[in-house]
């Protein structure tokens, strides 16, 4: 192995995909109730079963049908680029700045781990 190639050890990696993985059940748990909700709205809420969105209640009671498939285009593409961050976790690219070729700090991986800038390639843009 090129001792110059910059990456995270097996043991980082490893506990990020842990990281990664629990982000994606919720994910995808979010999502599902972003679609119940949705699919509730048909009913006219009618429904007292239908999940309250405590979480995404901006003090708008019903989200709009708009808004909620907004949500779920949103948290669908969030699960994509955290499948996609599993792919570089195998492919042991995960955590390297796609244009300095630098760690990406491992504070920001945690808060953000499908992050693939680093905070100053960031500032460069």
């Amino acid at each position: 192995m090129d001792h110059n190639t910059v990456r995270y050890s097996d043991k980082d990696l490893a506990e990020f995909k842990g990281l990664i993985q629990e982000k994606i059940d919720k994910a995808q748990h979010d999502l599902e109730l972003i679609k119940s909700a949705y699919m509730n709205d048909h009913n006219n809420g009618t429904d007292d079963t239908s999940p309250t969105f405590k979480a995404f209640d901006e003090g708008s009671e019903v989200m709009s049908k708009e808004s909620n498939s907004q949500l779920a285009i949103r948290q669908e593409k969030f699960i994509r680029d955290l499948k996609n961050a599993l792919i570089r976790i195998e492919n042991k690219t995960y955590g390297v700045c796609r244009v300095t070729g630098k760690l990406i700090n491992k504070e920001r991986l945690k808060l953000v781990p499908h992050a693939t800038l680093s905070i100053e390639a960031k500032n460069m843009q």
